[in-house]
């Protein structure tokens, strides 16, 4: 796959971030997310839960825009994301999993209906919905981050899933 081809199809991936549709990302994207997965699983802001929430999304957009804000603005575009994000990460998509834990770990904390540490396919739906992911497509996914098949996805699979998508073209 070439460099161009690569680009592209990791271009797409940017709106999972823009979770307004406003062109770029930025820190109210991030708290857009907490607070979705917070109205989905029924935690309010000031809960540990929600505070987890809001802590992790906090955390994951400074690591963003310190590896992608070229300019500073405190908004990550398209091109940024491209060619500052994924080129940085694509080589260690490890760092990326790091910089997205503290927000992950949050949301499986969420998520975790019986508090084993860790999520059912059907949570981990409800949470990929809870982000804008269209229904019948979180479902799939959630059920394919089950790779062992015994009903428990923890966070390791989600954060090495999570950290493939983003800098994994295929």
């Amino acid at each position: 796959m070439d460099s161009a081809e690569y680009e592209r199809k990791i271009a797409a991936r940017f709106a999972t971030f823009d979770q307004d549709g406003n062109g770029y990302i930025s820190r109210e994207d991030f708290s857009t997310a907490a607070a979705a997965l917070c109205g989905e699983f029924a935690a309010t802001a000031r809960s540990e839960k929600g505070q987890a929430l809001y802590i992790g999304a906090e955390a994951f957009w400074q690591g963003m825009a310190g590896i992608a804000d070229r300019d500073g603005d405190q908004r990550i575009t398209r091109d940024e994301f491209v060619g500052g994000a994924v080129k940085r990460l694509r080589d260690n998509p490890g760092r990326f999993a790091e910089i997205a834990r503290p927000f992950l770990h949050a949301m499986i904390t969420a998520a975790d209906g019986d508090g084993d540490g860790a999520v059912t396919p059907g949570e981990a739906g409800r949470a990929l919905k809870a982000l804008g992911v269209p229904e019948d497509v979180a479902a799939t996914v959630a059920a394919a981050l089950d790779g062992d098949g015994d009903g428990r996805v923890t966070e390791q699979e989600i954060v090495t899933a999570f950290a493939q998508y983003f800098t994994v073209p295929e």
